[in-house]
């Protein structure tokens, strides 16, 4: 109540009953500004200030000097004039985010706790933008205890609070109701990607941790859009009559969402589920997809059903992805044919990078197929004319010649106990 008295009584930069003047430069003294101040405001409001008026005998021409950077200079002038304004009445005179971060660090430097009390109200309550709250946040570890308030929005959550929202985007990410005007398809989208982002294994690590009750939610919501990729298909060709372009859009949308689970699947190690669901419909895919109806039709579908595949065989491939022996022949076979039927088609259509992975990717699945059937494989590619050259099995006829020609003898000593030889050194 002292200060808002004198508040009253004395007026900011009023010369007539200034006893003090507040010299406030700049460092290299490029700026430089006098104000006419009250030792009485000054020493209650501040401790700087209180610390000098104590050292120093007042007097009219009695003259502190304040030293700060030119950026800050503004903040620091606004700060002097906060000291004369009631403490109830501060909070008031704070309206913007940026320079309420100046007068903290002023105020913060001279010891004045009510207008440091009060701009800490204002950035706890008030919205920030990305670069004030990096400084905001940078800011706090100097302040004390005393501004943990300001912190408690980004602050770590809890691991069940991360776990709950988790669970609920994918649930969301993973619907297939129908889109209300194509709002629905933008919250799904920003749902997928705010997954990703929660996985993603930057410096600061995934924001959840992969139990099975996360990955059981993950396979449920795999398990749909699955089952709404096989209704889609189902559809096609009713809805292709209707309206070409319309029928596609509607399939890209499901197999986009596919796309999406795929690469989900990869980092929450599930990988397994996607690639046997893809295999349970590879031969309706197929069947649908290279009908007549569709032959000279559904570029951007065939291209992104070639780009699943591809991270479907490259899982597989290079053994990221465990199935049985059988399992990997037929899921081979299904769609070997439907590669090189579409690489003519499609290679302009595709970033050739996609090729050369999945050439790479499918002689790692051949040459880990048992040797008969590699052996069937490679026969018909060595027996096909040039259009169905692709891709180049050339390394997995290489490998597959070497290790039938050297079978017996790596094989015979030792396989089932016949010979016995005893290495010595």
């Amino acid at each position: 109540m002292e200060q808002a008295t004198s508040s009253l009584t004395c007026k900011f930069r009023d010369q007539t009953t200034s006893d003090i003047v507040v010299h406030l430069k700049t460092k290299d003294n490029n700026k430089s500004q006098h104000f006419n101040c009250h030792s009485p405001i000054l020493a209650k409001a501040s401790k700087f200030f209180s610390d000098r008026l104590s050292q120093n005998q007042i007097e009219p021409s009695t003259c502190i000097e304040v030293e700060c950077t030119a950026l800050e200079f503004d903040h620091y002038a606004k700060l002097l004039n906060l000291l004369y304004i009631p403490e109830e009445s501060i909070l008031e005179e704070l309206n913007s985010v940026k320079s309420t971060i100046g007068v903290l660090k002023a105020a913060n430097s001279l010891g004045c706790e009510d207008v440091k009390e009060a701009c800490i109200k204002y950035l706890e309550a008030v919205p920030w933008d990305e670069k004030e709250e990096e400084e905001i946040v940078k800011l706090v570890e100097s302040l004390g205890p005393e501004a943990a308030p300001i912190l408690a929005r980004v602050q770590p959550v809890s691991q069940h609070a991360a776990q709950t929202v988790f669970i609920s985007a994918i649930r969301f990410a993973t619907s297939v109701a129908s889109p209300i005007a194509g709002f629905s398809d933008e919250l799904k989208t920003s749902a997928q990607e705010q997954l990703e982002y929660m996985l993603l294994e930057d410096g600061d690590g995934p924001l959840v941790v992969m139990d099975e009750k996360v990955k059981s939610e993950l396979r449920i919501g795999l398990k749909n859009l699955f089952e709404n990729f096989k209704s889609s298909l189902n559809l096609l060709s009713s809805d292709f009559e209707r309206k070409e372009e319309l029928a596609e859009e509607r399939l890209l949308i499901v197999l986009s969402d596919l796309d999406w689970v795929c690469g989900i699947s990869q980092k929450m190690e599930i990988m397994l589920d996607f690639v046997s669901n893809w295999a349970e419909i590879s031969c309706e895919i197929i069947s649908v997809i290279l009908s007549k109806q569709f032959s000279l039709g559904l570029w951007q579908v065939k291209s992104k059903i070639m780009e699943i595949t591809s991270r479907a065989l490259d899982a597989v491939g290079y053994g990221s992805v465990v199935i049985s022996a059988l399992a990997r022949v037929q899921f081979l076979k299904t769609w070997l044919p439907y590669v090189r039927k579409m690489k003519p088609l499609l290679e302009s259509r595709l970033e050739s990078e996609i090729w050369e992975n999945m050439e790479g990717a499918i002689v790692s699945f051949i040459l880990a197929l048992p040797s008969n059937d590699q052996a069937e494989i490679i026969l018909e590619w060595v027996n096909g004319s040039n259009r169905w050259r692709y891709p180049d099995l050339s390394e997995a006829f290489e490998v597959w010649c070497y290790r039938a020609k050297t079978a017996k003898r790596r094989l015979t000593t030792g396989l089932n106990g016949v010979e016995n030889h005893t290495i010595s050194f």
